[in-house]
């Protein structure tokens, strides 16, 4: 099971400092015309993946995922629809590290094995890494460069992860979010069902308020 880096610290203070930095050091994806925000969930496919699939359906709205590499190897065929959706597949690492703590070596590894599972099931080699915890430095930067990738981080974080309600990560989402930002959820890496339940209401207000839903590069 994946483990958010927060969760093992087991403060609000430090999950706080990390979305901080995230935001300070995240790419932007290529902007897009008029009033848009891009939606995407981490650490799939997993059981929910089919869940998350109907309710983005359901509101007509395209989403990036960023799936974990050995995810994608138990479930071949989520990654499949996925992309079959309309969706984006982009680079999540292999086993979800904190990339800072890995060799040169071992970096390669996390992503090109991820590229391959990714490109055997959807055609193409994503163009785009978000690390995990986006926990990022000087050195990721440089090796993400040399492997031809660009980072992908976001400005929107909800904490779905730490299951708060549904509730509360609508409520968290549509009141950072505006034209631009880059919403975090998550797919996979534990129960993901107040996450599914809270899309709809996300979506629906979304789409209310005007905007549009690009993804970053297929």
């Amino acid at each position: 099971m994946i483990f958010r880096l927060s969760r093992r610290i087991g403060t609000f203070a430090v999950a706080a400092i990390l979305a901080l930095a995230a935001v300070a050091l995240s790419a932007t994806p290529a902007a897009a015309a008029g009033k848009a925000v891009y939606i995407t969930f981490d650490d799939g496919p997993s059981i929910y993946t089919p869940k998350v699939l109907k309710v983005l359906s359901q509101y007509g709205v395209r989403a990036t995922f960023f799936e974990v590499g050995q995810n994608v190897a138990a479930h071949p065929s989520l990654t499949s629809q996925v992309y079959r959706a309309g969706h984006s597949v982009q680079n999540h690492t292999w086993s979800h590290p904190d990339l800072r703590t890995l060799s040169a070596a071992q970096f390669a590894f996390q992503v090109n094995a991820t590229d391959q599972q990714i490109r055997a099931h959807t055609g193409y080699r994503p163009c785009c890494l978000r690390p995990p915890y986006g926990a990022v430095n000087a050195t990721v930067r440089a090796l993400t460069a040399q492997l031809g990738k660009k980072l992908a981080l976001w400005t929107v974080d909800p904490r779905d992860w730490s299951r708060p309600g549904a509730s509360a990560i609508r409520w968290r989402v549509l009141s950072q979010v505006h034209p631009g930002s880059v919403v975090l959820l998550h797919d996979g890496g534990g129960d993901r069902s107040q996450t599914v339940e809270a899309l709809s209401g996300i979506l629906k207000t979304l789409k209310a308020r005007g905007y549009t839903f690009p993804t970053w590069a297929r």
